[in-house]
């Protein structure tokens, strides 16, 4: 067979090898090595630079490894709803299965507002309050409760077109510096807890849980604390901060996000931990919320973090078998 001149055998490297250098390594490394082929007409260099530059070009691009994910999902395949402009310092949220929307606050402004995830993101906003720091929302029996960073707790009904608010004042919350981002509601409790993010009288890697009387309205301190010294690896320098929670209706686990320490923590319900996972910066830029659908597919949300649009991502669980 009649050999193929110099420059064409040079076209058809090029070709044959960057798509395939292009498929392998979904890189662009390997156009520098076919640049500096073109210019040189010497065959040994050319193949000699070839096979140097592809390897060093997939070499130095090598994919890290994943980050674990919890068994019933995967981390790293999230459906990603993105959201306007008004949410960007999003906080808390809460499924609403009724229409499958989201529920949300928004960290520093007094506004409520419904997400309709089957409507491509549209929102409905309302205001219930003024300016603050708005950390959580539960929403039980036709009540919503939002958490604020002192402990306060403002609860939000609709009656009709119109919404009537509530607020109780966390005990001493004028005198202490403690901070709360988590709450959930308890079943087996029958209340709701609030996990200080940052409370005085807390150790380094142990956070109290306090109570929340929904029908009296009334605190009740320490119900339990979550002792994570035994992890102290997985927080490095930086103490344990929560930063929301929620029990995953399946399993009766409680999963707690932690944006300050890139983690979920997953405990039983008196806040015995299980396991920890870190969570990559690559999709959850500042995780801030989270919720579980009554299926157990698990909702986080994400602030802007300056990184783009807040968003939510949606994790499917995985059915067994």
């Amino acid at each position: 067979m009649q050999c193929l001149p110099t420059f064409n055998r040079l076209k058809f490297i090029i070709y044959y090898c960057g798509t395939a250098f292009n498929e392998y390594c979904s890189q662009t490394n390997y156009k520098l090595l076919f640049s500096y082929m073109l210019i040189r007409n010497h065959s040994v260099h050319i193949y000699t630079a070839a096979i140097f530059f592809m390897f060093i070009g997939c070499q130095s691009k090598k994919q890290e490894p994943l980050l674990p994910s919890p068994q019933q999902y995967d981390f790293q395949n999230p459906t990603i709803i993105k959201l306007n402009q008004a949410l960007i310092e999003i906080s808390g949220i809460s499924f609403y299965p009724k229409d499958s929307s989201v529920f949300a606050i928004e960290d520093e402004d007094g506004i409520f507002s419904k997400i309709y995830l089957n409507k491509n993101a549209q929102v409905k906003n309302w205001r219930f309050d003024k300016a603050h720091d708005y950390e959580d929302l539960v929403l039980f029996d036709s009540t919503f409760y939002v958490l604020i960073s002192n402990g306060d707790i403002e609860t939000l009904k609709f009656t009709g077109d119109s919404m009537v608010t509530n607020k109780t004042k966390y005990p001493g919350s004028d005198k202490t510096t403690n901070e709360f981002e988590s709450l959930y509601y308890d079943d087996s409790l029958r209340q709701l807890i609030m996990i200080c993010k940052d409370c005085q009288d807390d150790k380094k890697n142990v956070v109290s849980a306090w109570g929340f009387n929904i029908d009296s309205l009334t605190y009740t301190p320490d119900l339990f604390s979550i002792d994570a010294s035994a992890y102290k690896e997985s927080f490095g320098k930086e103490k344990f901060k929560p930063s929301a929670a929620a029990i995953n209706p399946v399993t009766n686990e409680l999963y707690i996000l932690s944006s300050v320490n890139m983690l979920l923590v997953i405990a039983d319900r008196r806040g015995n931990i299980k396991e920890i996972f870190a969570l990559d910066p690559k999709n959850f830029k500042q995780p801030e919320g989270i919720a579980f659908t009554p299926t157990g597919d698990l909702l986080i949300s994400n602030e802007s973090a300056d990184l783009g649009p807040a968003n939510i991502l949606i994790f499917k669980r995985k059915k067994k078998g």
